[in-house]
C-alpha cells in the first residue's frame, strides 16, 4: 500500500470512529433530554393534581400560594425542555400520557391526605430530581458537551432544591408514615426515569 493510500485508509477509519462516537453522544443526549422533558411534564401534573384539591377545599390557604409558585417554576422548566425537544429533534417518551395521569393522581391523592403529605410528595420528588440532575451535570462536565444544556440543568436543579427545602420546612417529614410514603414516591420516580430514557 502506498503512503497516500495508507493515509486515505487512516482518514476513513478515523472518520468512521468519529461518526460512531458522535452517534453515541447524540443518543445519550437525546436520552437525557427525553427524560428531563418527561420529568418536568410529570411535575407540572403533580402540582395540577394538588392544586385541584386545595383550591376546591381552601382556595386562600398558604399552601395554595406555595404550590402555585412551585408550579410556575415547573412550567418554566417544561417550556424550556419543550423548546429543546423541538430544536434537537428529540422524540418525547411514549409514556407521557401514562406519566401525566399518574402524576395528577399522585398529586391529588397526597393532597387529599393533607398538607403535610402534599409537602412530603414534593420533598420526595425533588430529592430524586436533584440526584438525577446532579448526575447529568457530572456527565456533561466529563464529556465537555452541551454547555448550555448543562447550565440549564444546573439552574433547574437549584430551583428544585428550593422546592424540597420549602416542603421540609412546611412539615413534610411530620407526615404520618413519612418514610414509607417518601420511599414509595422516590421508587416510582426512579422507575419513571429509567423507563423514560429508553421508551
Amino acid at each position: 500500500m502506498t503512503a497516500s493510500a495508507s493515509k486515505t485508509a487512516t482518514a476513513k477509519t478515523m472518520s468512521s470512529a468519529d461518526l460512531a462516537g458522535n452517534a453515541v453522544i447524540k443518543r445519550r443526549l437525546h436520552e437525557m433530554i427525553r427524560v428531563d422533558h418527561a420529568g418536568e411534564s410529570g411535575a407540572v401534573r403533580i402540582y395540577e393534581g394538588q392544586l385541584a384539591v386545595f383550591r376546591a377545599a381552601k382556595p386562600r390557604a398558604r399552601i395554595v400560594q406555595d404550590l402555585e409558585h412551585m408550579a410556575e417554576d415547573e412550567e418554566v422548566h417544561l417550556d424550556a425542555f419543550n423548546k429543546v425537544v423541538t430544536e434537537e429533534g428529540v422524540r418525547p417518551t411514549l409514556m407521557n400520557p401514562i406519566w401525566g395521569a399518574a402524576g395528577f393522581a399522585m398529586g391529588a391523592v397526597t393532597a387529599l391526605m393533607g398538607e403535610k403529605a402534599a409537602h412530603a410528595c414534593t420533598a420526595a420528588v425533588e430529592e430524586v430530581i436533584d440526584e438525577h440532575y446532579q448526575a447529568q451535570v457530572r456527565e456533561l462536565d466529563q464529556e465537555g458537551a452541551e454547555p448550555e444544556l448543562r447550565d440549564m440543568v444546573e439552574k433547574f436543579r437549584l430551583e428544585e432544591i428550593e422546592h424540597k427545602e420549602k416542603a421540609i420546612a412546611e412539615g413534610a417529614e411530620e407526615t404520618p408514615g413519612y418514610p414509607v410514603l417518601s420511599g414509595a414516591i422516590k421508587a416510582a420516580c426512579r422507575l419513571a426515569i429509567r423507563v423514560s430514557e429508553k421508551i
